[in-house]
């Protein structure tokens, strides 16, 4: 289909025309009609006289055009759902940087009616809750807050939030975290199964997939119930490095992580895009395994910045983001650490998956076509994740059932 641009008037009007036939499939831009009439150029369809033609393609000028109007690719928004649940009650155990965080984020969001802040500390979590109630009168949330001491604040929560226990310091891995914070998520369990049996828990404390499988274990919920912040945290992370390193917005990127929250992660590159084109197209394999590198040891690299702690805003973020899921104000699946069930050939053991989450919990772990090289990773990292599992339990003299 022939186009006739402002430069074939202009053409025309050089050569003396006063009339420019053009063919009767012929599309006239709107800047030719403009130059036409302006010049006082009669532009008619139906004959077949040929156009002047310019030194520059018209057709290849209108596509400039149009570039510059509108660009090629945009980042599409995340699939909001359609309507929304808004919780009864959500409580937070730990009321340190991550759970002060997430209990602002979410009385922020207005996503509950009733919010409740658990801590040992005496005055801690009740401070925390004061502090978030005044800043109600600036951002007009409806949502209510208390805190205290008792662990039996869980009661009545459709959601409990687990982010209680020591956290990260230099030098202290993850693994090394797990005997100590596995009395308190034990703990925190036997308040669960006592005042909140329907809840779901979001388990936050570190090494999350173990404290996941550990809560899971002493609570006897439903696996679907229980599930670790994890994978959320770590594709935040991965997308930000991807987007860095191909110089654009992290909104321009989608990328996931699965496997462990720690050095077993699978950063997944072959899945990865930057603006709709495949990541390996964009960045280099080099930049591309410094920006997996980047999502593995994020976290570290906060913790050693910090010296006195880790990383509290990002996390706090994924954790709304999984409310949001679990609540249908976002109907995209995002990566959580979650039982499996023979899925990528792993039995057993929570690890960081995709999965869709509806207000009871995990509805469904989606398993994506990976590499072999990745699906190999993801399994290595449930067999590590059982390993750590089995010393533990056998510390502790539980019972380690593969369900």
């Amino acid at each position: 289909m022939p186009v006739v641009s402002e430069y074939d008037v202009r053409a025309a009007a050089t050569a003396g025309q006063r009339r420019l036939s053009v063919p009767m499939d012929a599309v006239v831009t709107p800047q030719a009609l403009e130059v036409a009439d302006r010049l006082g150029v009669s532009i008619r369809h139906g004959a077949a006289a040929p156009l002047a033609v310019p030194d520059i393609d018209p057709a290849r000028a209108v596509q400039r055009g149009l570039f510059r109007r509108s660009p090629r690719w945009t980042a599409p928004p995340p699939r909001r759902g359609a309507m929304p649940r808004r919780f009864t009650r959500v409580s937070i155990v730990g009321s340190g940087m991550v759970g002060a965080t997430t209990a602002h984020l979410t009385a922020l969001s207005g996503m509950a009616d009733e919010l409740a802040l658990i801590d040992v500390v005496p005055g801690l979590a009740a401070a925390t809750a004061l502090d978030i109630e005044h800043a109600s009168g600036i951002t007009r949330s409806a949502t209510r807050t208390r805190g205290g001491t008792a662990l039996d604040l869980v009661a009545g929560a459709e959601v409990v939030v687990v982010t209680a226990g020591r956290p990260r310091s230099p030098g202290v891995t993850r693994a090394a975290l797990l005997e100590i914070n596995g009395r308190v998520v034990r703990d925190v369990a036997e308040a669960i199964r006592a005042h909140a049996p329907s809840a779901v828990v979001i388990v936050v404390t570190n090494p999350v997939d173990e404290m996941t499988y550990e809560l899971w274990h002493a609570s006897g919920l439903d696996d679907t119930q229980v599930l670790g912040m994890a994978g959320t945290l770590d594709s935040s992370r991965f997308r930000n490095a991807l987007a860095a390193a191909a110089g654009v917005r992290p909104n321009d990127v989608s990328a996931v992580t699965l496997g462990s929250h720690g050095g077993e992660m699978v950063p997944v590159v072959s899945s990865a895009t930057i603006k709709g084109r495949p990541a390996r197209d964009v960045l280099a394999q080099h930049a591309l395994e410094a920006c997996a590198w980047s999502a593995v040891n994020g976290g570290g690299d906060v913790v050693s910045l910090r010296q006195t702690g880790s990383a509290f805003i990002a996390p706090a973020h994924a954790v709304v983001e999984v409310m949001d899921a679990l609540r249908g104000a976002t109907t995209d699946p995002v990566p959580v650490s979650a039982m499996l069930h023979g899925e990528y050939g792993v039995e057993g053991v929570f690890v960081g998956v995709r999965s869709r989450l509806g207000m009871q919990g995990v509805v469904e772990i989606i398993e994506d076509r990976l590499e072999p090289g990745e699906i190999q990773q993801l399994q290595d990292a449930a067999a590590s994740i059982r390993g750590r599992l089995s010393r533990v339990v056998q510390t502790n003299q539980l019972a380690y059932r593969p369900e």
